[in-house]
């Protein structure tokens, strides 16, 4: 794993956008990530939104509800802003997830992120998710549909062939990891039903709820 982090370029942004559309078996992922959001939630957080594909899919069966959408990347700060311009319940905030979600942010019903946690170290994953369970209400849902680790080489680069890449085309922003310890650091830090309701290759999705005061695990 490596700390490189290519991000605040405009030419990786823009290289990224280029391709995100194409991502084989993307929309399934999104659309069980969908289903997965509360029937009634007034307020949702986007971690590390890009140029805001999830968010606008959020408040398309959402529409009622105030969002906030994190992303530090000037390119795609500017994709956010551009795309939700006439939008007053969408706040756009510049900050960068390797360091701690603002305690001025408040509480969310549910809270969302759409391959852009794999970006930070793995210890800043685990400390991101319990900020994440920190700033949900009782009964809010944590949904992040991931890029996640193979657990072999030669299944990792079945997934690059799959997704049109060669090895050296790979993003070296890339901090993978197992389903497995992210699902376990879920559990430990509180959620409750931990799953992984989807998975294509290295992409999954997996949630969590915080435990609300009239239910049980």
């Amino acid at each position: 794993m490596t700390d490189v982090n290519l991000w605040p370029s405009a030419a990786h942004a823009l290289d990224y956008l280029s391709k995100a559309d194409s991502l084989p078996h993307r929309t399934e992922g999104e659309a069980e990530l969908l289903r997965c959001l509360p029937p009634l939630m007034s307020r949702v957080l986007d971690l590390g939104s890009g140029d805001g594909r999830l968010l606008a899919l959020v408040k398309l069966v959402r529409p009622t509800a105030n969002t906030v959408a994190l992303d530090f990347s000037p390119t795609m700060i500017e994709r956010l802003r551009s795309r939700f311009d006439d939008d007053s319940s969408v706040e756009v905030i510049v900050h960068d997830l390797d360091n701690p979600l603002p305690l001025s942010l408040g509480t969310f019903d549910a809270v969302v992120s759409s391959f852009a946690i794999h970006h930070v170290s793995h210890d800043r994953k685990r400390c991101l998710y319990a900020e994440a369970y920190e700033r949900l209400n009782p009964g809010g849902v944590f949904c992040n549909l991931e890029h996640v680790s193979s657990p072999t080489l030669t299944l990792h680069h079945e997934f690059l062939t799959a997704i049109s890449y060669t090895p050296e085309e790979e993003d070296p922003s890339n901090k993978l990891l197992d389903v497995e310890t992210q699902l376990s650091w879920l559990r430990e830090i509180g959620f409750q039903h931990v799953d992984c309701l989807w998975k294509w290759r290295e992409l999954a999705l997996f949630t969590g709820r915080k435990r609300s005061s009239h239910t049980s695990s």
